[in-house]
């Protein structure tokens, strides 16, 4: 048992530094996906803030929206990954992969990570872009460390969805409008640009069952509010979560080349 752990991680490291190493080659993707969350906060957020009727607990609403649209930028980024999947299975990759004996788990975790890495890659950039707008955050080592582990958590849940859909889909433009579909009406589920005691009550009951809703109350509560009360079950449920879909994952995966 000790044996097949160790192995485990083992080639779980080495598919995540070759996925990784795909990124550095060709990081066009990161640079393009950054152009979606600069708008939201630099013309929606700016524009919303104006407005000044959506309660904010005090905050400014660029403060409040901003770890909104990092799980945005982080939920986008991952659910797509599952077109590389795909893309792997269209060019005889995949049934290479998955005929060695690494485990299954192995393939989905490396991929997981990686998704990880992209979201921080995501993350910096915002954090750029709010020095530009002199947005205040609350930047420590608790909200830095808490930060990166809720984005490798929130970017393998994403990733783990975008697997299974990967099984499930056998085409790529079928897959970019379940994307869409799944993507959207969970990122206005929650309380990414609006908090949940102004929506109606069928879609609270939506937000509560809703990983977004949690990443963003982690990530709001380290950059923005400073009340980590809450912190140990919003993180709590994204590892429950993760682990859970890594599982399904797992056992969809080489259902993919079927």
């Amino acid at each position: 048992m000790m044996n097949y752990i160790l192995q485990l991680i083992k080639k779980t490291w080495v598919m995540a530094e070759m996925e990784v190493r795909k990124l550095l080659h060709d990081p066009t993707e990161l640079i393009t996906r950054a152009i979606q969350p600069i708008l939201w906060l630099g013309i929606f957020g700016e524009a919303l803030s104006k407005i000044r009727a959506i309660p904010t607990e005090g905050f400014s609403y660029l403060q409040f929206i901003t770890p909104g649209i990092l799980t945005q930028s982080i939920t986008f980024v991952s659910i797509f990954y599952g077109l590389a999947i795909i893309w792997e299975r269209d060019m005889g990759l995949l049934q290479k992969v998955l005929v060695t004996p690494t485990p299954r788990l192995a393939l989905v975790w490396g991929k997981m990570i990686s998704a990880g890495v992209r979201g921080l890659s995501q993350a910096i950039i915002i954090y750029i872009f709010t020095l530009v707008l002199q947005i205040h955050l609350r930047i420590t080592l608790l909200s830095t460390v808490g930060v990166v582990f809720i984005t490798m958590l929130g970017a393998s849940f994403f990733t783990g969805l975008s697997m299974i859909i990967a099984s499930i889909v056998k085409t790529r433009e079928r897959f970019m409008g379940i994307g869409q579909i799944i993507t959207l009406p969970l990122f206005f589920a929650s309380n990414a640009i609006y908090p949940i005691s102004i929506m109606p009550s069928w879609l609270q009951a939506i937000a509560t069952i809703n990983p977004l809703t949690y990443m963003v109350n982690g990530l709001r509560a380290l950059l923005v509010t400073g009340n980590v009360s809450r912190l140990p079950f919003d993180i709590a449920i994204l590892i429950i979560a993760t682990f859970g879909i890594s599982f399904i994952s797992a056992y969809m995966y080489p259902k993919v080349v079927v």
